[in-house]
């Protein structure tokens, strides 16, 4: 029976948990640091911090972990990968130099342009002037991104010119070098693919649609993630066929030529347009709430895909064909600019809806806001509507203070 790790403390590493626990051949499953929410039979949680790289590793030498699952990008970037092989621990997800296509916009937009790799028109500045001076030249909408990890929240829609000077004023009051990637903007419908990438083989997951706006009809500040559907019944099999042979395959073959091969989970946020599919961006690990409504689609064994993909045996993954999984984030009051701590958070569902959890703290046996995003709320039936219907009959019913949008998968029924 084995024992596995994984790092994190947010909803998309309780799915994780969650799903490896199920496994008949796993006995138990650390998360560090994980959340209150999450201690259920066989799951607990362990105080080390996601950067604690030296303490990690200890941990799973000291309580024979037999492998270790990465949730959040910051630990990747940091080297935890790293740190795991040189102790000759098992331990999935790609190095500190292939964690750079998420860790350095810039790096992954010279990288798609090196390799013809089909992305949106871009330049990189370090200076003010030189930026502003750019954009100015630039029709609008135009989008800005500050290079570096953002945890979701890193890219800026500019409409006019007013905000991108905003956007780069503010970026450079912080750092007088700051760098930022200015990309053309891109019209199309977006998703998002996930593969994990092992040695020699890769899987590839049923494509997920994420919610980044706070309100209803993509309105509102950019979040870390309000809600995600999938599969997407309306992007067709032959689009993410052409995604994955002309997008992700080529990166994946790009990073092994420049001596950083990846391995871990890429996610590909893809962007339909009117000239096929682009690259929006790379992240390193899945996304949030994607996970939440893709890893249980899962029907076969969830440990041993990661321990195939790890050590090189051949693999083979199930995913369920029948339902629609649709997942809403729960907020606390004020998120993204200032969550308030100490409200009520649902602490079950019924069946057949699941929950997991993420910024919440215990406090006289129940569960209330300790962060931004707390939870997501997870159904599935046969078509996007029912599944709403089956989510928000739910929802709408509940005493709460806590803030969701209402019009997760809307998309896929044309509106």
């Amino acid at each position: 029976m084995a024992k596995v790790l994984v790092i994190g403390n947010g909803a998309r590493e309780h799915v994780f948990a969650q799903k490896l626990i199920s496994s008949p051949t796993v006995e138990h499953v650390f998360v560090a640091p994980g959340n209150p929410g999450m201690q259920t039979a066989g799951i607990s949680t362990i105080n080390i911090a996601v950067d604690a790289i030296t303490e990690l590793v200890a941990f799973a030498q000291e309580n024979t972990i037999d492998l270790t699952l990465v949730g959040m990008e910051n630990a990747l970037v940091a080297g935890v990968v790293d740190a795991f092989r040189a102790a000759d621990l098992k331990i999935f997800g790609p190095t500190k130099a292939a964690a750079m296509l998420e860790g350095s916009k810039s790096f992954t937009k010279n990288l798609l342009a090196k390799y013809g790799i089909p992305t949106a028109k871009y330049a990189i500045f370090t200076d003010y002037q030189a930026s502003w001076a750019y954009i100015q030249q630039q029709a609008m909408p135009i989008v800005l991104k500050l290079d570096g990890l953002a945890f979701g929240k890193g890219v800026t829609i500019c409409q006019d010119l007013v905000t991108a000077k905003q956007f780069l004023q503010e970026a450079y009051a912080l750092k007088e070098d700051a760098r930022i990637v200015v990309e053309e903007f891109l019209a199309g419908e977006e998703f998002s693919i996930f593969t994990f990438v092992g040695k020699n083989q890769s899987v590839t997951t049923p494509i997920a649609q994420d919610h980044k706006r706070l309100l209803d009809g993509d309105k509102g500040p950019n979040t870390g993630g309000m809600g995600a559907y999938s599969p997407v019944p309306h992007i067709s099999d032959e689009v993410v066929e052409t995604a994955i042979t002309t997008l992700v395959q080529p990166t994946i073959a790009a990073m092994a030529a420049e001596g950083t091969p990846f391995t871990g989970i890429l996610y590909t946020g893809v962007i339909l347009t009117s000239n096929g599919p682009k690259v929006i961006e790379f992240n390193v690990r899945f996304g949030d709430p994607e996970a939440q409504v893709v890893i249980p689609q899962l029907t076969s064994d969830f440990y041993q895909l990661l321990d195939g993909l790890v050590t090189g045996q051949p693999i083979a993954a199930a995913w369920q064909t029948a339902d629609i999984y649709l997942g809403v984030v729960l907020a606390a009051p004020g998120y993204p600019t200032k969550p308030e701590a100490g409200h009520l958070v649902p602490m079950s569902v019924p069946a057949p809806l699941a929950i997991n959890f993420a910024g919440v703290k215990m406090v006289d046996n129940q569960l209330q806001t300790a962060g931004g995003r707390v939870a997501t709320i997870v159904g599935h039936a046969k078509s996007v509507f029912e599944t709403q219907q089956v989510v928000y009959n739910y929802l709408n019913k509940l005493d709460i203070s806590l803030q969701y949008r209402q019009d997760i998968g809307a998309k896929a029924l044309g509106k």
